[in-house]
C-alpha cells in the first residue's frame, strides 16, 4: 500500500522546525504508512504571504491566531471542533498557557491547536549585569536609566513596534480597538507614543532593523547589550549549548506600580480543508499537541509548548534555566489581538508610521491619524485580500 504523505509548512527557526521534526519522526515510526515532510519559511515570509494561498498545497499549517478571522471567512482550514473529540479540546483549553487555545477559537469554531505559546518578556545577560554592578530593571525609571547607558536592546521593526504600542496603550489605561473609528482614543494614544519615544530615543539605530530573533542572537553571541525589556521570548537562548552566552528571562517591568501587559504571540497548528489525507493530518495534530508529547518530545527539542503542563514541568525548566516558570505569569496576562477578517491588513501596515515616528520623529497626532485611516480601511470588505 502506498504511503500517505503529509506536507507541512512552518517557520524557519529552531523553535519552529526542530520540535516538529522530532515529533514527526516518532509519529512516523508509530505509523509506518505515513510520511510527514516539513518546509520552513522565514519569519518575514510567514508574515507576508497569505495562509489561505498555502492551503491547496499543504496539509498541515503553522499559523498565527490573528488569521483565524480569515479562516472563518474562507473555510480554507478545518474547524477542528467538528473532527476532534470534545474531551480532547476541553483538555486543551484547561491546560492552555494564557489565552493561547482560545485565541484560535473564532465564530464558534476551533481553527487550530495552540502548539506554541509566546509573548514579549524580558531577557538579560546575568553575567554582564553582575559584572557592572547593575540589577535587572524592575521599574520604568530603572529601565530608562539603563537605556541611557546604551545597553538596552529592543526589536523595533514595524510589527514589533505595533505590538508594543498595544502594550503601552494598556499601560496608560486604554484598551485598543474598542470602536470603529480609531485604534485608541487620542489622549491615550498620545500618552502611549510619548512613553515609547522616551524610551526608543535611547536605542541604537540598528534596532529599527532587528526582530526578536536578531536581538536574542546579538545578546547571546556578543557583549553589546545587557538587557531587553520586551521581545517575544525564545526558550532556546536559555538552553545550554544553543548559543555562546545564556540569556535569562523574567517578567516585564512595572510602570506606575502596574506590570506591563504584552501582546500574545505563539502559533497554532491547522489542517487544510483541501487535504486529501485529513484523517492522517488530524491524527498527527492531536498527537503533537497532546499533553504528553508537548511536555516531552516537543519541549525537549527546542519547542515552546502551548500547554501549561510543559511550562510547569520541573524537568523542562531545568533544561531552560526556569525560562517557562519565570515567564508564565506574563503569558497568562497577555493581550489577545483582534482577529476579524481584515485585521491583518491593519497589522501589515500600521507599524510603518509608528516606526517612522520612533526612529526619525514627527507629529504624534499625524501618526495616530494615519493608523486610524489604516484601521478603517481594514474594516471594509474591499481590502480583505492582499
Amino acid at each position: 500500500m502506498a504511503k500517505v504523505v503529509l506536507q507541512g509548512i512552518t517557520w524557519g527557526h529552531s523553535r519552529g522546525i526542530t520540535p516538529l521534526l522530532a515529533a514527526s519522526q516518532r509519529f512516523q515510526e508509530l505509523n509506518p504508512d505515513v510520511e510527514i515532510r516539513w518546509k520552513k519559511r522565514t519569519l518575514q515570509e510567514f508574515a507576508d504571504f497569505p495562509i489561505e494561498k498555502l492551503t491547496p498545497t499543504y496539509d498541515l499549517l503553522i499559523i498565527d491566531h490573528p488569521w483565524v478571522g480569515t479562516a472563518a471567512a474562507t473555510r480554507t482550514v478545518l474547524p477542528l471542533d467538528e473532527y476532534l473529540s470534545r474531551e480532547f479540546l476541553d483538555k486543551q483549553q484547561q491546560l492552555s498557557v494564557g489565552a493561547s487555545h482560545d485565541s484560535y477559537n473564532y465564530e464558534g469554531h476551533q481553527w487550530a491547536l495552540a502548539i506554541d505559546a509566546a509573548t514579549p518578556v524580558a531577557s538579560y545577560r546575568r553575567d554582564l549585569l553582575e559584572m557592572h554592578n547593575e540589577r535587572v530593571p524592575a521599574s520604568w525609571e530603572e529601565l530608562l536609566a539603563l537605556a541611557q547607558k546604551g545597553k538596552v536592546a529592543i526589536p523595533a521593526i514595524p510589527i514589533d513596534t505595533l505590538m508594543n504600542f498595544y502594550m503601552f496603550c494598556h499601560a496608560v489605561g486604554a484598551e485598543p480597538f474598542l470602536g470603529d473609528e480609531e485604534v485608541v482614543d487620542q489622549k491615550s494614544g498620545l500618552q502611549a507614543l510619548s512613553l515609547m519615544k522616551e524610551l526608543y530615543r535611547h536605542l541604537h539605530p540598528e534596532m529599527f532593523s532587528m526582530n526578536p530573533i536578531a536581538v536574542a542572537e546579538r545578546m547571546s553571541q556578543t557583549n553589546d547589550y545587557w538587557y531587553c525589556p520586551f521581545a517575544y521570548g525564545y526558550s532556546n537562548y536559555a538552553r545550554k549549548g544553543y548559543a555562546r552566552y545564556l540569556l535569562s528571562y523574567a517578567e516585564l517591568i512595572r510602570y506606575k506600580n502596574r506590570r506591563l501587559r504584552s501582546t500574545l504571540g505563539g502559533t497554532g497548528l491547522a489542517v487544510s480543508a483541501a487535504s486529501a489525507n485529513r484523517d492522517a493530518a488530524l491524527a498527527f495534530a492531536a498527537y503533537v499537541c497532546s499533553p504528553d508529547i508537548q511536555a516531552t518530545l516537543y519541549a525537549e527539542h527546542g519547542g515552546q509548548p502551548g500547554l501549561r503542563n510543559a511550562w510547569e514541568s520541573p524537568r523542562i525548566n531545568q533544561l531552560t534555566e526556569n525560562y517557562f516558570l519565570n515567564t508564565l505569569p506574563t503569558l497568562d496576562d497577555a493581550y489577545v489581538r483582534p482577529r476579524y477578517h481584515g485585521y491583518l491588513y491593519f497589522q501589515d501596515h500600521a507599524g510603518d508610521p509608528l516606526q517612522e515616528y520612533l526612529a526619525k520623529g514627527g507629529r504624534p497626532e499625524a501618526v495616530l491619524q494615519e493608523m486610524n485611516s489604516i484601521y478603517k480601511k481594514s474594516l471594509t470588505t474591499s481590502l480583505l485580500t492582499k
